[in-house]
């Protein structure tokens, strides 16, 4: 690992000024900056610690929706939101080992939009509002591609609004060494309709599935999208499962996903 400054400021105004630095890079949990650093993928000059923001740390439920602190870890997702939004706080006590769920943070893991993380489907599914230090982004347009997000150099995510749906699951096929998803499904049902959003599975990263999202959307049910599965093109093949085993799980994982809804 090469040398860097450590900044550790306890204000979001002190974590923006130190962003503006060149060579400045947020440091959240550290869950997957660290292990890149450590193989020399990135090289920040500045590592900016939000650790220490108390202000961007906390869950609280605000006009129908369940706000997260950016800096908020997944292990207090996992217990503080359990009474308010049981399915994310579900999701967040799926995460990793209780090593990563202590240190790793929600927007840590929405920043670096990993293609096989849970967060993303979480935000997709519930239609969340990703708010920075500069402006808000809805979850319909965060996601810009695997690794790639819609936030600017020198953003922070300072905060995400989940709204609340009448039901919801996150159901996980697990990779058991690293424990992210070979394939996740998040269903979210609203008044206004169903969200189906899958992580693991696609090159692009994690997307919206909109042929499972009309059929449930008239009947919220697992018999709705009864052999239904999206197309195997563009779906990740590697040594893990190939494109079409993947996509096989998205139909499986969302039966599951709207059978526990229930």
């Amino acid at each position: 690992m090469h040398n860097f400054d450590f900044v550790r400021p306890s204000t979001l105004a002190e974590a923006t000024a130190a962003m503006q630095a060149e060579g400045a890079q947020a440091l959240g949990g550290g869950q997957t900056l660290m292990p890149v650093m450590k193989q020399r993928l990135a090289a920040p000059d500045t590592l900016v610690s939000l650790a220490g923001i108390a202000e961007m740390i906390g869950v609280c439920e605000k006009d129908g929706a369940l706000v997260i602190g950016g800096a908020t870890t997944h292990a207090q997702v996992a217990s503080d939101a359990a009474s308010m939004y049981p399915a994310l706080a579900a999701l967040a006590g799926m995460i990793g080992d209780p090593a990563v769920r202590s240190r790793g943070t929600v927007g840590g893991s929405l920043a670096n939009n990993d293609p096989a993380a849970c967060y993303p489907a979480g935000a997709l599914g519930s239609g969340a509002t990703i708010t920075t230090n500069t402006r808000e982004i809805s979850s319909d347009n965060f996601s810009t591609g695997m690794f790639d997000t819609a936030l600017e150099e020198g953003e922070i995510i300072t905060s995400v609004a989940f709204p609340i749906p009448e039901k919801a699951s996150y159901q996980k096929f697990e990779q058991p060494a690293s424990r992210f998803a070979l394939v996740g499904v998040y269903v979210a049902k609203f008044a206004d309709g169903v969200r189906v959003a899958v992580t693991g599975a696609s090159e692009g990263g994690v997307f919206r599935w909109s042929a499972a999202e009309a059929a449930l959307s008239g009947n919220f049910s697992a018999e709705a999208i009864e052999g239904l599965s999206p197309e195997a093109s563009g779906m990740i093949t590697d040594l893990h499962g190939s494109g079409a085993y993947r996509a096989h799980l998205i139909g499986i994982l969302t039966k599951r996903a709207v059978a526990a809804a229930h």
